[in-house]
């Protein structure tokens, strides 16, 4: 009876320091927060790691000593200086990992704190935005089919899930078009007013002095951020052009034999890749060649993409690393020339057959992770 009257004890006391610390965690995180007075949470499918750069540069610009954080291909805290910063993590990425830097950005008092949502899990982005962020802006880039068995199967669905980094009592903005209605309806709910980043069109030359290859939706929607925070739109722009593209961005080398290779491997949906695919086709007169690059545990999307690719691309080339896919391709049957290595193929064995190629552009696509991130790094030994 004794050891049960401890036992009891001691759990209750166990309790109570729990609740204590948690106290102590929640005022000091409120704390941290109230020393950054904008609070900018970029979410979405395609483009978040982009538009982060984006906006932060813009704010920069205009005088705001701004803070970023990207957990796009390789994770980054960009200063107040514009520099990079490798986030390295000694474990698997979670969304505690957003509590600890807003301590440590809060520490800095920055005026304003670009963050991207690093949650897919609908439950967690709520969490990421609701009790972690507390944005004083939100941003949705757009609503693609990807993240299926998390965000559901729907493009209804998947606006749902996003709309759960939608801020109480503020604004959001997007670049979301068929989608925009379910945006809404969330947005009117918690009332917070929706704005459409088209009314703030950028024009082709603006995006001609781009230094990387960038869709013009991104910075469209990273100018109308920066206006709603105060920033001019000139001063904005100047700003942007002087961003530092994320490790995933659409990049172009020159190779030898007259040859392309633009790194397309971010936009790894098929509705991403496409877009890609129409930023780029009018402006090359080379011969055509994708590359995917798959991944084992993901073959849904590996038949995704080579149907897009065989379908309404068709280019004159396409190399394909992945097993088991003749019979999707077969079932094609159309003219294009097929290059298959399998899942042990190395990174050499791939360059080597790219390298051998003449008047071709080729656009990598698929999974950058390991794999594609070994590839690029060989490949770019070979750009002039």
């Amino acid at each position: 009876m004794e050891l049960t009257l401890i036992s009891i004890n001691a759990l209750i006391c166990i309790i109570i320091i729990l609740l204590i610390l948690g106290i102590i965690e929640s005022r000091l995180h409120i704390n941290a927060i109230n020393k950054i007075p904008i609070r900018i949470h970029v979410n979405g499918t395609r483009g978040k790691s982009s538009v982060v750069r984006l906006i932060a540069a813009g704010l920069r610009e205009g005088g705001l000593q701004t803070f970023a954080k990207t957990t796009g291909t390789i994770p980054r805290i960009i200063n107040e200086k514009g520099k990079d910063l490798e986030l390295h993590r000694l474990r698997s990425a979670t969304i505690g990992e957003q509590i600890k830097l807003i301590r440590f950005f809060g520490k800095k008092s920055p005026d304003a704190l670009v963050m991207e949502c690093m949650a897919v899990n609908p439950q967690y982005q709520w969490i990421s935005e609701h009790k972690i962020v507390k944005s004083t802006l939100g941003v949705i880039t757009n609503v693609r089919r990807d993240h299926v068995d998390e965000m559901g199967s729907t493009i209804e669905d998947i606006a749902y899930s996003l709309s759960n980094t939608i801020p109480f009592n503020s604004k959001v903005l997007t670049s979301e078009q068929l989608s925009l209605k379910y945006l809404k309806n969330i947005a009117n709910q918690r009332n917070s007013k929706i704005i459409n980043s088209t009314d703030y069109n950028v024009d082709s030359d603006y995006m001609d002095k781009m230094p990387y290859l960038e869709h013009k939706e991104n910075v469209n929607l990273a100018l109308a951020v920066c206006e709603q925070v105060g920033i001019k739109r000139k001063k904005a722009l100047d700003g942007m052009l002087k961003t530092k593209p994320d490790p995933g961005a659409l990049l172009i080398w020159n190779l030898e034999n007259n040859k392309k290779f633009i790194s397309a491997f971010a936009a790894n949906d098929p509705d991403s890749t496409f877009k890609v695919w129409e930023l780029i086709k009018l402006k090359e007169k080379n011969k055509t060649c994708f590359f995917l690059n798959s991944r084992d545990d993901r073959r849904y999307r590996t038949n995704q993409l080579i149907d897009l690719v065989l379908n309404r691309i068709n280019p004159d080339l396409f190399i394909i690393r992945a097993d088991n896919v003749e019979a999707r391709i077969a079932k094609h049957g159309n003219k294009t020339k097929i290059k298959n290595f399998t899942m042990k193929s190395n990174q050499n064995d791939v360059i080597n057959y790219i390298l051998e190629l003449n008047q071709y552009t080729i656009v990598g696509i698929g999974n950058i992770v390991g794999w594609g991130e070994d590839f690029i790094s060989r490949l770019k030994k070979f750009k002039i």
